[in-house]
């Protein structure tokens, strides 16, 4: 094989040549110098037209099924067969009259209603959106048959008569829009319906409804706050229903009406007794100044002293503790008896007097409402149809659709760079 002289290059192969780049003439605009022929200007010929290919005819096709018809069909529906829907309005709120009672007796008598772990506009929200009210509003009013009267020609916004009570409750979620405001604790209600009379009697229904729950919650204080008064008082009636007929029992044991008058005359009887005695001592002294010891006056007055002595010692016995009272015991035991009985009678008759007055204390505030709905605003009548909103919902399904369909675009794409 022939060697290549130094600094030249090796010979290429004629499949290994460059081909050979044909010049083409472009024309010049008037003024421009004609370029030299030492430097050619190499110049690609232009591209031809582009041709839609199939997948632009897909990407049309796709935006027409997805983007152009569903808004015209959404804009067929919302204009020839949704049905106008009437929204009546209403506001109220829950108020709590807490009031200090006039009395303070065994500690007084505080607020009616305490604040629980939720506030009381919030159990009413809860209950307006529950399936309990949907339950009693369907007895009393028919919401079957009130919601589902455009079935099945307005299917999207009727009801489905066919539906269980679950299903209902749901599409009352729906219709009837419950707001909170937890700073005021004002609720306000829009209750939408096919016809005005309707929209009216169902937003005058749920305030009766919550009324009555409100009362319920308010009757439900007042059993707490006169519950503990209530018991408090039953209890001081029985202590002193017993202490009273412990003391009948005391009466009829020992036989003594009154322990206190009995206890009075045998005091005054054993008084009348020294009394005499002090007298006939006197006439003692006096006989013997003109009599012998021997004389039977002075005998008989010694024997009468004695006698009256002998009385005395024993009605003093009867006081002692070994001595015999009525029933025999000694007055001492009969009248500590006695006066631990009056005791407790007293002090129980002065327990049910404090807990009665307290009960009827607690009692009349209780009667007062504690709880009330205050409406703010009462039900509207309304006059024209604020719902279905149809620009709006049509601009809503037009974004939708369009944003679904660009992401489906460039999931596409995607797809197919990463082939």
């Amino acid at each position: 094989m022939p060697q290549n002289p130094p600094g030249r290059p090796a010979p290429q192969p004629p499949e290994a040549r460059p081909a050979a780049v044909t010049p083409v003439q472009v024309p010049l605009r008037p003024g421009t110098p004609a370029p030299s022929d030492q430097a050619p200007q190499n110049i690609r010929a232009p591209a031809g037209v582009a041709r839609p290919r199939w997948r632009h005819w897909m990407l049309v096709i796709s935006f027409l099924l997805l983007v152009v018809l569903p808004v015209l069909a959404s804009a067929v529906y919302l204009w020839t067969r949704a049905v106008d829907q009437y929204v009546s309005s209403t506001a109220f709120s829950v108020r709590k009259e807490e009031s200090q009672a006039s009395l303070d007796i065994l500690g007084g008598i505080t607020k009616l209603t305490g604040s629980g772990s939720a506030s009381d506009a919030d159990i009413l929200f809860e209950f307006i959106r529950s399936q309990d009210m949907v339950q009693r509003l369907d007895t009393k009013m028919n919401l079957r048959k009130m919601f589902s009267a455009n079935w099945p020609r307005d299917f999207v916004f009727a009801y489905d008569p066919s539906g269980t009570i679950e299903d209902l409750t749901e599409y009352w979620q729906r219709q009837v829009k419950v707001s909170n405001d937890s700073s005021s604790g004002i609720l306000t209600l829009d209750v939408s319906a096919f016809s005005p009379e309707d929209a009216h009697a169902l937003a005058v229904a749920i305030f009766a409804e919550s009324t009555q729950m409100i009362n319920k919650l308010s009757e439900a204080a007042r059993e707490d706050a006169t519950r503990f008064t209530r018991q408090e008082l039953e209890k001081t009636r029985d202590d002193l229903t017993q202490a009273r007929q412990d003391i009948t029992a005391f009466k009829m044991r020992t036989q003594i009406a009154d322990p206190a008058a009995d206890l009075a005359a045998q005091m005054g009887v054993l008084t009348q007794l020294q009394t005499q005695l002090a007298e006939a001592l006197v006439a003692h002294d006096l006989l013997l100044e003109n009599a012998r010891e021997n004389d039977p006056r002075v005998i008989q007055s010694k024997q009468r002293i004695a006698a009256i002595e002998s009385r005395i010692e024993i009605e003093r016995k009867k006081f002692g503790p070994d001595g015999e009272g009525p029933g025999g015991q000694s007055y001492s035991t009969l009248m500590a008896e006695y006066e631990k009985l009056s005791v407790d009678r007293e002090f129980a008759e002065g327990a049910y007097r404090a807990a009665r007055v307290s009960h009827e204390a607690a009692v009349a505030e209780a009667r007062r409402q504690s709880l009330y709905l205050a409406a703010h605003i009462e039900p509207t009548m309304p006059e024209s149809s604020r719902k279905p909103d149809r620009p709006m919902l049509l601009l809503i399904i037009s974004i939708l659709a369009l944003l679904s369909w660009g992401t489906l675009i460039l999931i596409y794409y995607s797809v197919r760079d990463r082939r």
